[in-house]
This record gives structure tokens, C-alpha cells and sequence, in this order.
């Protein structure tokens, strides 16, 4: 029996929630997408848990989504995605919501909608090592993961621009200066620390924290309307030639040639 794509371990008042495909650096296909909603649900519906730590298995936190995934399920693309899509949105809705606090423990790299992850977790940690890449744009995609609602108001419109169309990377010290994490550890000490930090929240007022969290996602908008918006955008552009290009040079490992672009 395979090993899931998303485990669930409670550590006393602590739930490690740990995305499990390392082969793949835990990219999000629809099985991952499927599992981290059971495991956000797991966590929100039982009251023993009263904080989460969020990590990837490996090397690596996450890198976004499986494009070899929507590569295997053309010309249908756009319905696989709309499908992955609806469960890690409601997945990330979850997560915001549930009363315990989430921590995110980002090792390695976190790209694309591993960057989604991190900004909807409460807190954030990353290794010294750690590296941040929006990516989308790069492969002809639009975002998803709540990324368009959340990095605007965690890094301010002008940054969270140049982080989706110029694709450079962050790396840890900057992602801290920017405020998408709130510390950053020795790569050894990542989970320890983030454990910690996640231990001294479970013996906190969990009620309150749990409202808190609610009264902010309510003040900063409709976080679930802009999630459908992007599931739809990501899907239509997919299928589109911007789209189509983007993921064959990928999976080809070339320079894409965009439609009207460059093609040296």
C-alpha cells in the first residue's frame, strides 16, 4: 500500500501536516489536492488539535503545481485543473478558517502554489535555504491558491507584480523583509523551531485565536469568490496557446516561445 500523498501526524495538541510526494518536490497533482483538503478537515473537525504545522517531505516545500500532471490530461487540461483547483481552494479555505493557528515550516523551495500555501498560513518559518517563485506566468498560467488575494496584502500590489510577471526568486532573508515569513532558521532547526512555536500556541485561547482569524479573512475581503475566479482563469489558460506552449517547454526543459513573442 502506497504511502499518503498528504500525512497527518498529531504530536500532543499539534497536527504535522506534511505534503508527501518528495520524489516530485511535492507538487500538487489532484490526489495531493484531495488529500489536503481530508487533512484540513481532519484538523478543523477535531478539537484536540490546536495548532498546525504545514511542511513538505524532502528536500523541498512545495513546487506549485504538477505540470507533467496537466501535461498527461490533454486536451481535458482545463477540466483537471478546474477539479484540483476546487479541492486545494477549499483545502486553503479550511486552513483559514479552522480556530488553530497554522504554521507554515517552508524547506527548500516553495514555488507557485507552494507560495499560496505559505500566505495563507497564519505564521510562516523558512530555512536559510529557501528559495520563493511565483512561476506562473513564466509557463503561461495565471495564478491560483489564493495567491492574487492573498500576496497584494501580505507584500503590497507593486511587489506581488513583480514577483508574478518578472518570475525572480526570493530568497530567504528578502522573503523575510518583505513580510511573507516571519522568521528565518538554520535549515536543521526548521521543524523544531516551527513545532515549538506551535506548541506555544496549542496552550493559547484557541477560541479566540480561531475568531481572530475569522474577523481578519472577513476585513480583507472574499477570499473564496477570487479562489473560483482563479480556478476558472487558471483553467482557461491552460488550454489556450500561452497556456499549451508553456507547459510543453517545460516539460520539454526549453524556453517557451510564446505566441507574438521572441522566439530566439
Amino acid at each position: 500500500m502506497s504511502a499518503p500523498a498528504v500525512q497527518v501526524e498529531t504530536r500532543g495538541a499539534v497536527a504535522l501536516v506534511t505534503l508527501n510526494r518528495p520524489e516530485s518536490g511535492n507538487a500538487l497533482n489532484l490526489q495531493v489536492a484531495m488529500d489536503l483538503l481530508a487533512a484540513a478537515m481532519t484538523c478543523a473537525r477535531n478539537a484536540a488539535v490546536r495548532a498546525v504545522v504545514l511542511s513538505g517531505a524532502g528536500r523541498h516545500f512545495c513546487f506549485g503545481g504538477d505540470l507533467r500532471a496537466f501535461g498527461t490530461h490533454a486536451p481535458g487540461a482545463d477540466d483537471y485543473i478546474r477539479e484540483l483547483t476546487t479541492y486545494l481552494h477549499a483545502a486553503i479555505s479550511q486552513f483559514v478558517r479552522m480556530d488553530a493557528p497554522v504554521i507554515a515550516a517552508v524547506n527548500g523551495t516553495a514555488a507557485g502554489a507552494g507560495v499560496g500555501l505559505v500566505a495563507m498560513a497564519d505564521l510562516a518559518l523558512c530555512a536559510h535555504s529557501s528559495k520563493f517563485n511565483l512561476a506562473y506566468t513564466q509557463a503561461g498560467l495565471t495564478p491560483d491558491a489564493g495567491t492574487t488575494f492573498l500576496l497584494p496584502r501580505t507584500l503590497g500590489l507593486k511587489r506581488s507584480m513583480e514577483l508574478l510577471l518578472l518570475n525572480r526568486s526570493l530568497a530567504s532573508e528578502e522573503a523575510f523583509e518583505w513580510g511573507l515569513v516571519n522568521e528565518v532558521v538554520p535549515d536543521e532547526q526548521l521543524l523544531a523551531r516551527a513545532l515549538e512555536t506551535a506548541e506555544k500556541l496549542a496552550q493559547g485561547a484557541n477560541g479566540a485565536f480561531g475568531a481572530t482569524k475569522r474577523l481578519i479573512a472577513h476585513s480583507i475581503g472574499a477570499l473564496e469568490s477570487q479562489m473560483v475566479l482563479e480556478s476558472e482563469t487558471i483553467a482557461r489558460h491552460a488550454v489556450g496557446p500561452e497556456g499549451r506552449e508553456g507547459v510543453s517547454a517545460f516539460l520539454e526543459k526549453r524556453r517557451p516561445r510564446f505566441p507574438g513573442g521572441d522566439s530566439r
